[in-house]
Parts: C-alpha cells; sequence; structure tokens
C-alpha cells in the first residue's frame, strides 16, 4: 500500500470519528428534550395520543383527546386526560387496568399531534397554525405569511394556560411556541 492511500485511509477513520462523536454529543440533548416533554407536556382538547398497551393490541390505538378533555378508551371508557402529562396519563390507565382487565399493564403514551396554536395581530395571514416541537414565535409568524409593516417586531404578547390559569405576557420573539398559545403580534404607532 503506498503512503499515499495510507494518509487517505487515516483521513477517513479521524473524519469518520469526529462524526460520530458529533453525532454522539448532538443526539444525547435530543433524547433528553424528548423524556423532558414527556413528563412536562400538558395535554388538551385537540391533542392526538397513541396509546399502546404493550401485549394488548385490542386495547392500544390513536385516540383524540376532546373538547371536554376526556379520552375513550377500549374496556375503561372516558378518561380525564386535560391538565395531565403523558406519565401521568400512563400511570393512572395503567392503574384502571390493572385490578380487573390486565395482570400487570405495561402503558405507554405517545402524543402523535399537539393542538395548534394561534396567531393574531400585525402578521399578514393570521389564524390557527400547527405545533412543531422547538418553535420559536419568529418561526411562527414566518407560517403566518410574516410581519406587517406595521407590526412591533421585537416582542409579542403570548396568552398561555397553565394549570387552569391564563395570562398573557410580553415576551420576545425568541421564545418558544407551546401548544394552545395565542400570540399577539402588536402595531408600533410611528
Amino acid at each position: 500500500m503506498t503512503s499515499r492511500a495510507q494518509a487517505f485511509r487515516i483521513r477517513f477513520a479521524l473524519l469518520a470519528a469526529a462524526l460520530m462523536l458529533g453525532l454522539m454529543v448532538f443526539a444525547q440533548p435530543v433524547m433528553a428534550d424528548t423524556l423532558d416533554q414527556k413528563q412536562q407536556y400538558i395535554l388538551g382538547p385537540g391533542d392526538q395520543i397513541r396509546l399502546t398497551v404493550f401485549g394488548e393490541a385490542d386495547l392500544s390505538g390513536e385516540f383524540k383527546v376532546g373538547d371536554d378533555g376526556t379520552v375513550s378508551l377500549p374496556l375503561i371508557g372516558p378518561m380525564a386526560a386535560k391538565g395531565l402529562t403523558p406519565a401521568q396519563l400512563e400511570k393512572s390507565i395503567a392503574e384502571r387496568l390493572k385490578p380487573d382487565y390486565v395482570k400487570d399493564p405495561n402503558v405507554n403514551i405517545e402524543v402523535m399531534s399537539y393542538r395548534p396554536f394561534f396567531i393574531i395581530g400585525e402578521v399578514n395571514n393570521p389564524g390557527s397554525y400547527p405545533y412543531v416541537s422547538g418553535m420559536t414565535v419568529l418561526e411562527g409568524v414566518a407560517l403566518a405569511g410574516g410581519f406587517t409593516y406595521r407590526a412591533k417586531t421585537e416582542q409579542v404578547y403570548i396568552k398561555r394556560t397553565i394549570q387552569g390559569t391564563s395570562k398573557e405576557t410580553l415576551m420576545p420573539i425568541e421564545t418558544a411556541v407551546m401548544p394552545g398559545d395565542v400570540i399577539r403580534v402588536r402595531e408600533r404607532y410611528f
């Protein structure tokens, strides 16, 4: 083997190692964020969830959180989901299944689609838009066709409901959007 071929193989191996190291560094926060979201995201009307009861295909499926905040499930009927995290709902379902239907239920909840967020005020196309995990207000404004020429572009009002209480707060446009948020873009005066 020539020294040129050896140098190429060494460079290739170093590049591959650097790429793998980079993937490991960046993949870990994404996995932690997904776990964190499962423990912190609060379910509400309009969310679409996938329920998996391992070993019980008849009890598994996709369900929508209704306007009343409940999910109608096979065998156990309606269950309150509004205001719960996916992890809390998993525990509640397992507790309801355990005594009568499944000996040791292993339940998993995955949010398939989130309820929309809303954007009003000085944007070109106000309305409701599908939520995407990790979205910022600026990205939401882009979905709504951008700012009008009269918009205040540095800060917006975000109305967010947390534990049943709605609060409108002035926030920078780099703020993360949450499902169900109402974003109001203000008008500038000069």
